[in-house]
């Protein structure tokens, strides 16, 4: 998947995968598939792909939705919070250790 953002181009074949989460399974109106990846300078975005009731949803008609996939781009910050929430703590340790602080 590809997406320009901001000028800047995403794209999943060519970006590092950090880890994936998903919720539900495929056809499932509110399954939710991401994956987080940092591209070769260093940015972050998150590759998703939804159902008809995700966050990933697109209007196909009038009362009409269907599941749909989408790049977001994230700031360093964002992607480490996305992480903390999805992915265990030895990846995020891995990618963002220098933002983990003894409790």
């Amino acid at each position: 998947m590809k997406r320009i953002i901001e000028g800047k181009l995403y794209d999943t074949k060519e970006a590092t995968a950090i880890g994936e989460s998903s919720y539900s399974h495929p056809g499932d109106f509110d399954y939710v598939s991401e994956t987080l990846y940092k591209t070769a300078n260093g940015a972050y975005f998150i590759a998703g792909e939804g159902g008809a009731r995700s966050r990933y949803s697109r209007q196909v008609e009038q009362n009409t939705w269907s599941g749909g996939s989408d790049i977001r781009a994230l700031t360093r910050e964002e992607a480490f919070e996305w992480a903390e929430q999805h992915l265990d703590s030895d990846d995020v340790q891995a990618e963002f250790g220098d933002l983990v602080v003894p409790a």
